[in-house]
């Protein structure tokens, strides 16, 4: 039985999201961040949470006592803030990481589940699966792959390790970010009556919903070790690999305004269609969501007002760009 788990990077995008859908499912959660981007994005005066400030490289191990199982999704997130520092990126999306999984075993923590990305795949010819080589373009990727490598021979019969590959992530979160794909073509659609594109608009790409992550993580505390244990899985569904310009115009139809685009950057080289065949038949894994529900979703809360368009922590890059400016230690 897992009742006590605790998530790493539970002030993050995916985070905020994951800790009070855990919650919901009467789990007692321990949220550990930094908190860059705020404690307000997580809920309050909560009985089942324990929020703790602290970096991944350096809590104490006794935060653990008790853990049944952690969900490790701390990491300097995304191409762009991964070429910002390579080192603070290698120290903490795999050496940290791979400190956390290596005391929740010596803890006596029972499930470890590591949050990587389909980033690893990089360039692809061809659809690709968990069995496929890997081609890892940015420093972001290649630091998930090597924390993958190292952390997955950590398992044994009383500690689980899974290795869980997220598409691109899209749709609502308290602590939002536009710099993904979906998100930022709807942000500049509201803002600007136009869906930046990458260029050159060719390249493939799954995506998964935030909510079908925390879904797929539920999904995989849950699942017997017997099936899970040393596993990896693509998160995502066949379904939702697109091509970028495709991609914009099932925004824009969604959304019910006129395409309008404009490019911007060089030639994105990273593009790779995944097969999320195993998750589906292993675990019965299916998404809730599409690319245009995500998009809908994302364009009601900003006509609402919920979501701020310019606030300056929604693009992470740059947020952190500001940190650093202001002597802030990343």
């Amino acid at each position: 039985m897992i009742e006590r788990i605790l998530v790493t990077g539970a002030g993050g995008y995916i985070g905020s999201v994951l800790v009070p859908y855990l919650l919901e499912k009467g789990y007692n959660v321990i949220a550990l961040d930094r908190f860059f981007f705020g404690k307000d994005k997580l809920p309050q005066d909560n009985d089942k949470l324990i929020i703790v400030e602290d970096d991944i490289r350096f809590f104490d191990r006794k935060l653990l006592e008790d853990v049944d199982a952690v969900i490790d999704l701390a990491a300097l997130s995304n191409d762009p803030t991964g070429e910002l520092d390579p080192v603070k990126t290698w120290s903490i999306n795999y050496l940290g990481r791979f400190r956390v999984a290596v005391i929740s075993k010596l803890m006596g923590v029972k499930r470890y589940i590591f949050p990587s990305s389909c980033s690893v795949y990089g360039f692809q010819d061809s659809i690709v699966d968990e069995n496929s080589p890997l081609n890892p373009l940015t420093t972001y990727a290649k630091a998930n792959l090597k924390a993958e490598e190292e952390i997955l021979p950590l398992a044994d019969d009383s500690f689980t390790v899974v290795i869980l590959r997220f598409a691109t992530v899209y749709g609502y979160s308290p602590r939002m970010r536009f710099d993904l794909a979906i998100n930022g073509m709807v942000r500049g659609f509201f803002k600007n009556g136009k869906i930046p594109i990458l260029r050159d608009g060719t390249q493939w790409r799954p995506f998964v919903h935030a909510k079908d992550v925390c879904k797929a993580i539920f999904l995989t505390l849950n699942a017997s070790s017997e099936l899970v244990n040393r596993e990896i899985f693509n998160v995502g569904s066949d379904e939702q690999n697109y091509q970028i310009f495709n991609l914009a115009k099932r925004v824009a139809e969604a959304i019910g305004i006129p395409f309008e685009y404009e490019w911007y950057g060089l030639p994105d080289h990273r593009s790779y269609r995944v097969s999320f065949q195993k998750i589906k038949n292993k675990l019965g894994f299916t998404p809730d969501y599409n690319a245009e529900l995500g998009a809908v979703e994302i364009w009601n809360a900003l006509k609402e007002g919920k979501l701020d368009p310019e606030d300056p922590k929604t693009i992470t890059v740059e947020w952190y760009k500001k940190l650093i400016q202001e002597g802030v230690m990343i």
